[in-house]
Order: structure tokens, then sequence, then C-alpha cells
């Protein structure tokens, strides 16, 4: 079954608001074996919609929309939908019901406007919304479902996961997608397909590859179709297994999982803690840290020594060293590390120093230069970094790489 996805809205278009419906619907339609071929991103306008949706259930087995089902003026689809599928709008008592029920909880009289929310298309099949007062609205014509829903992403979820979702299981000939994903640090999305290219190569025609860069990270993604699902799933296990051989020294994790989550799982395997002493991330690293339930077994707190001054007083690092060295330089993050793991008395540390930019640059130390030490009290490692000219993605790559470090240390 292909399926497409019409997201209805000026506030989508204007970037007001993040259209995470499409990104909602897209997983868990393929959980089911569908997929999404196109994702469409519309005003609310009346011959927009109706163009629109005329154009997607042509070409799928499926369309699916959000938003513009309101009782405001600005919300039309109703009656685009009505003109395509000729149908009419008659009162709905079911929903008229559910409504009154949904406002008397809540201890309102529904009002004149509310009660147009039961005026529901004659030709749609309707899907009661227990959380809100527009109903969703389901279609068939020409063998192609079309199923119409709020916008409100809390209603929307609802619908597909107590109903929409297992009726279209039911529709769906025996076929799987899968998909796994593999992630790397330290390399470059070039460098990195480079290196698999002949991996890549002998891929079966049924599994396919994406790669899917961002700050720090390169994510591989394996994505298998058919109406196996164990030969898909074996298959694929089977792929990873031989990337492993590959690029071992660069693969940290799987699907979901984000580094600082691993980190915190080493740590509390191992009844260890860790500090950070950070300058030119000014304390990305301890809030990713932070950002984990359950941290506080395992994190015992930062100093954000962002200026020499800092520095000297907060870590003892020698004014001589920075005077010779200067605050970027193998030299004084490793006093950086070595002294914040005496101040916190924790078993690891972390310490970064760097021009984040976009000015603070030198010939020899370019922004984007970046020193950073993991070190625990047996062993200290350091390795400068260029990673570009964006400040932003400094600091990210920058506590990726921090995080990776020390995943090398503690292992």
């Amino acid at each position: 079954m292909i399926a497409e996805i019409i997201s209805i809205g000026e506030e989508l278009l204007i970037g007001q608001t993040v259209n995470t419906n499409a990104a909602w619907l897209s997983r868990n339609l393929n959980t089911v074996g569908i997929t999404v071929r196109q994702i469409v991103v519309i005003a609310d306008n009346h011959d927009d919609i109706l163009n629109t949706i005329n154009q997607a259930i042509q070409r799928a087995d499926l369309v699916l929309t959000t938003g513009g089902l309101g009782p405001t003026r600005d919300d039309i689809t109703k009656k685009a939908l009505c003109e395509l599928f000729d149908s009419k709008l008659v009162e709905n008592q079911t929903v008229m019901l559910d409504n009154q029920h949904f406002f008397e909880k809540r201890g309102f009289e529904l009002t004149e406007l509310n009660k147009l929310q039961a005026l529901v298309p004659d030709k749609a099949q309707i899907i009661r919304n227990p959380y809100g007062t527009a109903p969703g609205l389901w279609f068939e014509h020409n063998n192609t479902i079309l199923i119409s829903m709020p916008g409100v992403p809390f209603e929307m979820q609802h619908m597909m996961t107590d109903g929409i979702l297992p009726a279209l299981k039911n529709r769906v000939k025996e076929y799987h997608i899968i998909h796994r994903t593999v992630l790397t640090q330290g390399i470059g999305e070039s460098f990195l397909a480079e290196k698999i290219s002949g991996w890549e190569d002998q891929l079966p025609e049924f599994i396919t590859l994406a790669y899917l860069p961002s700050p720090g990270i390169v994510k591989l993604r394996l994505s298998g179709k058919g109406p196996d699902k164990e030969i898909i799933e074996k298959t694929i296990e089977t792929q990873v297994e031989q990337l492993h051989t590959i690029i071992p020294e660069y693969i940290w994790g799987y699907d979901d999982q984000v580094m600082e989550e691993l980190i915190g799982k080493m740590l509390a395997e191992r009844s260890a803690t860790v500090c950070t002493a950070e300058s030119c991330t000014g304390g990305y690293i301890s809030h990713k840290l932070t950002s984990v339930p359950g941290s506080s077994a395992y994190y015992k707190g930062s100093v954000i020594a962002y200026s020499n001054q800092a520095k000297q007083q907060l870590l003892s690092v020698d004014p001589e060293i920075l005077q010779t060295y200067g605050a970027v330089s193998q030299e004084v993050v490793e006093v950086m590390a070595r002294n914040s793991l005496k101040l916190f008395d924790a078993d690891y540390s972390m310490a970064v120093s760097g021009i984040a930019g976009p000015s603070g640059g030198t010939d020899t130390k370019p922004v984007g230069t970046v020193w950073i030490a993991v070190a625990n009290n047996q062993k200290i490692v350091s390795k400068v970094y260029s990673f570009g000219d964006t400040r932003e993605r400094n600091i990210i790559r920058a506590g990726i790489a921090a995080m990776g470090m020390l995943k090398e240390l503690i292992e």
C-alpha cells in the first residue's frame, strides 16, 4: 500500500508550527507495512486543498490529511471534501452527543459554533474523537482510502492508534518494512562512504542504505521491504555484523540511542562517576549528561571555566602554561581534566577548550580548533579537532567528540 500525507495549515508554511504530524504518521504507517511516497504541505485554501487531494487520490492507495477540520472560517477541509466526493454536510447525532459530553465534562455548554462540528459529509465514515470536537473522516473512492483528521497532534495520534492503524493493517497484504540504524562518530560522511563502498555495493536488492549526517554523527539507515519479515530481519542483521568488521572503531550505537544515554549506562554499570571542565562548550556537555533521567547517580558536576582567570582560579591552571601554550592547547586541557578529577573526586573527567567562533581564530589556531582531554586516575588521552567555522555546530561536535573519547576510555 502506497500512501501520501497532506498537511494543511498556513502556520506550517510560515514556520510558526513544526510539522510533527507528518513525521509521526510516516513512522507509524511503516510499522504496518505502508510506504509513504510523498508528503505535501498546503495552505487553508479551498482550491489548493481540492486540487492537492484530487491529485493524490489518483496516485496513492491511501491519502491522509491533517488540519482544517475545526469550526472556524479558515477550516474549510470538510467543504472541499464534500465537493470532491459529491457529498453534502449532514448533522451526525453521534458526533453531536460526543461533543455535548466533551463540553459537559469541562463545565461548559455546547456553543452554536461548536455544533457545526457535527455537520459531516454524508459519504464519509465517522472516526470518533474523544479528545476533541472534530471527528475524523474516512472516504473510499475507486480503491483509494482517504482519511481526514484534525491537525492537533494529540487528537490525531489517538485516532490513528486506537482505530485507524489497526483497520489499515487488516487491509494491507502481508508486507513488512524494517529499519535498522547504525550510529557512527568520528568520521565524516564522504570518508565513511569511501570506507564502506564495497560493502554497500553487495547489499541485496531489497535492502537500501541511506546516509543521515548531523553534527558529529553519521547515521547509516538500512531499510528492508518484503513479504517475509524473518528473512528481512536476518539479512539486515547479517549486513550490520559485516559492517561492524569494517568500521568497528566508528560504530557506537544503534537506532534511537543517544550518546549521553550510552555514557550514562556504561558509568552506571561500573558504579563510576564523571565530571566535566568546559570552556568553549559553555556547559553543553553537562547539559546533555544531565538530560538523562537518573544521571545524579553518576554525574558529579562541572566547572565552566570560560575565561583564563576562571581556569586559573577554579582549576588551578598555571598562568605560565596559559601564557606559553594558550588556552586552546593540549597542555591546558590535560591540566583541566586532571584537576577536575581531583576537585570532584570523580572516576572520569572530560575537558574541552577551543575556538567556537565566529571570531577569535588565528593562522595557527583557526576557528573550529578544539582540544579535548578525557581522563581517569590511571590514564589521560587528548586530541585536537578542527570542526569548522559555525559556532553552534562546533559546540555540538565538540560535545559529541568528548563523549566519544570518554566511551573509548571507559571501554
